[in-house]
């Protein structure tokens, strides 16, 4: 079974894959940056259902069986994770070192069964079906009392570091709470406000760092970003959980980010990007001071050594500049 391990020296867990070693010609991405296909068929094409684990979930039409044609937003099972939801949470120790089993799971939601299109062509409609989708398995993976976090993200092209061309998400259950999850928390105790909150109250202020303003988001590029033109999509109305956005935000949502995302890719030449949806915690642990919110961070570099290092992120381009130029594309694109 894999094993989480704690990394000491980075206070960070590793999720370690203990039963394969991977040799590098099966790894999706070869070193000339080029996806490598591993076998003729895409598992995610319509028509492919019995190359994935049979489906969870699916959104069909014409009354089709599971795992056959006909589907129009499906999700399976991860082939390869190195999760399994299995027993209870254990700690092994080992001098200095300890370890955990790994106790979880991790889901593909695959969008739409065109292998070519991509995620910023869907229809509202079908961005609608996928982010329904993302609240429905969201909340049965927190009714387990063992899962603690959900994570649920896309990566897009190959700087994202997407292994599948065809277009997907995913959903990952832990058993643990990623560390990052704790600043909210802290700013909280220490001020009695959210700090998503008062960004948005701040960032309203002067404006300069807004994008766009929907009816239940709003969109701006953040202070400290990590990424050129990195983009945070935060709900208005403050919310600890995603599993708990409404039918009138999932519509708002995926109109803004339709929008949003065709304007971008137009705007700076289709670069690969991450769409990370952050959340907070479960079941027992304290969501005080949480506010879901979503980030888009497209990619035009991979991360260096100075980056790995000391974890200091290097942006050449500043979130007002990139604001000023994403909002003005909004505003030709309205006129």
């Amino acid at each position: 079974m894999p094993e989480l391990r704690k990394d000491l020296l980075h206070d960070k867990w590793v999720l370690i894959a203990t039963e394969q070693a991977l040799e590098p010609r099966f790894f999706p991405i070869n070193r000339n940056g080029t996806y490598v296909r591993k076998d003729k068929v895409c598992p995610f094409c319509d028509g492919n259902e019995s190359h994935t684990p049979p489906e969870i979930a699916a959104v069909r039409k014409d009354n089709s069986a599971p795992d056959s044609p006909g589907w129009i937003v499906r999700t399976v099972p991860s082939k390869y994770s190195a999760f399994k939801l299995e027993g209870e949470l254990q700690e092994e120790r080992s001098g200095i070192y300890f370890s955990c089993n790994g106790l979880g799971k991790q889901e593909v939601v695959i969008g739409n069964p065109d292998h070519n299109c991509k995620f910023h062509q869907f229809s509202l409609e079908r961005i609608e079906l996928i982010y329904r989708m993302f609240k429905e398995r969201y909340q049965a993976l927190a009714v387990d009392p063992r899962i603690k976090y959900i994570q649920i993200y896309k990566n897009q092209g190959l700087f994202a570091g997407a292994s599948q061309e065809h277009s997907h998400s995913q959903i990952v259950a832990l058993p643990m709470v990623p560390l990052h999850v704790a600043i909210p928390a802290s700013y909280y105790q220490h001020n009695q406000k959210c700090l998503l909150c008062s960004i948005m109250e701040q960032e309203q202020e002067n404006g300069e760092r807004i994008i766009y303003e929907s009816e239940h988001f709003l969109l701006l590029s953040p202070y400290a970003s990590r990424f050129s033109y990195e983009t945070w999509i935060i709900p208005k109305e403050h919310k600890e959980h995603f599993g708990d956005i409404s039918e009138k935000e999932i519509s708002d949502l995926a109109r803004t980010l339709k929008t949003f995302l065709t304007i971008m890719l137009d705007s700076l030449s289709h670069p690969s990007y991450n769409i990370v949806i952050n959340t907070g915690p479960l079941n027992g642990v304290s969501s005080e001071g949480a506010h879901w919110f979503m980030e888009i961070n497209p990619r035009f570099i991979v991360t260096n050594g100075f980056e790995m290092a000391t974890g200091y992120y290097t942006n050449p381009v500043a979130p007002e500049l990139s604001a000023a130029l994403l909002r003005q594309r909004i505003l030709e694109n309205d006129q």
